[in-house]
């Protein structure tokens, strides 16, 4: 297999994950550097990643990356990747696309235009997700027409909203309704990026609750607090619902052609295609089972080396693993809800560039 070259911009949380995945695949991935804000950021990051990091764009292009990884801020996010690609590279952008329909509708513009632009989803492919969608596309509880998801937030959401009801497969992306509102909370802190937390704070967090109504019937309940993705006492939830069984946390219950019940315990195992990516970690997770939905780290950085291989094969090929209209898509989603929360009415979803 062909290494596939690249730089990175941006060195915060999300950036080292990129730098994990060429560590841990060096055979057919190679990280030329990381570009960074300053000359001391750039120091810190080459002497805590072990890599060459540098503030200075010129230097990491002399170095002929075939593909720029874009993991910055949000909000500098849409301005990072319109500069790489109007200077013709392809880029691989962290999460959301955008972050207006103005952004959105330029990315798509300037993909019909030959940018190279896929969006780093990686959700899908953690390996107890993507076990979960594999049971769904094979029809096992026949066809899903509604889904609770309190699991990620936002466009991610979106992201598994499409995928778990089927909105993901070609043709026309259906119109909706979303009605959304946002609830404050009180909840201890137990945990966080860096471990657990033991000393009792209690925070006030936002809790938001959206219901999509799809123009074929299908329905999403959207329930998230961002607490949820480091805490203890706050559980995460899948729930998707077909005529033949139910998609609950890892478990699939259904009723089989002789209509006997039966019961399929998710576990993380590696997604199809990259087999040969599976980590100790992940066996280990792969010989257990807990009836916990967790995320594991070592899914993650799994999911996003898969990333990177994925790229590789859309330089090379032109095939898209995450369609841009889809990305763009869950960023609109994202939009409409705020919308809705903003408004306090429902919003409806209208005309848009890649749907047409």
């Amino acid at each position: 297999m062909e290494k596939l070259k690249f730089i990175i911009v941006g060195s915060g949380w999300r950036a080292g994950f990129y730098a994990k995945a060429a560590a841990r695949y060096p055979e057919e991935l190679e990280l030329l550097g990381v570009l960074c804000r300053s000359r001391e950021k750039a120091e810190r990051v080459s002497r805590e990643w072990g890599v060459y990091a540098t503030d200075s764009p010129e230097e990491l292009i002399g170095r002929k990356p075939e593909l720029v990884v874009v993991a910055v801020s949000r909000g500098m996010n849409f301005k990072v990747v319109h500069r790489w690609l109007q200077m013709g590279f392809p880029v691989l952008a962290e999460t959301p696309a955008g972050e207006s329909m103005e952004e959105l509708e330029h990315l798509w513009e300037l993909k019909l235009l030959g940018a190279k632009l896929q969006v780093a989803e990686q959700y899908f492919r953690y390996p107890i997700i993507s076990a979960g969608l594999s049971a769904l596309n094979s029809g096992l509880i026949g066809g899903v027409d509604s889904v609770y998801l309190s699991l990620v937030h936002d466009y991610h959401a979106a992201s598994l909203i499409r995928r778990v009801l089927g909105l993901d497969v070609g043709g026309r992306l259906p119109e909706f309704k979303v009605e959304a509102k946002k609830s404050p909370c009180r909840v201890e802190l137990t945990d966080s990026r860096s471990g657990p937390l033991r000393e009792g704070t209690v925070a006030l967090s936002d809790r938001i609750t959206a219901y999509f109504t799809f123009d074929n019937g299908r329905t999403a309940l959207y329930d998230f607090d961002g607490v949820q993705y480091h805490s203890f006492i706050r559980s995460r939830h899948l729930c998707a619902r077909g005529e033949r069984g139910e998609w609950s946390d890892t478990v699939i219950r259904y009723s089989d052609p002789s209509h006997t019940v039966r019961e399929l315990k998710l576990t993380a195992g590696g997604v199809p295609g990259f087999s040969d990516m599976v980590t100790r970690e992940l066996e280990a997770l792969g010989r257990s089972w807990s009836p916990h939905l967790r995320l594991e780290q070592c899914q993650d950085e799994y999911a996003v080396a898969t990333l990177l291989r994925s790229m590789g094969d859309y330089i090379r090929s032109g095939r898209e693993f995450y369609p841009l209209r889809e990305a763009l898509e869950d960023a609109y989603m994202w939009l409409k809800l705020a919308e809705a929360i903003d408004t306090g009415l429902p919003a409806l979803s209208g005309d848009r560039a890649w749907n047409r």
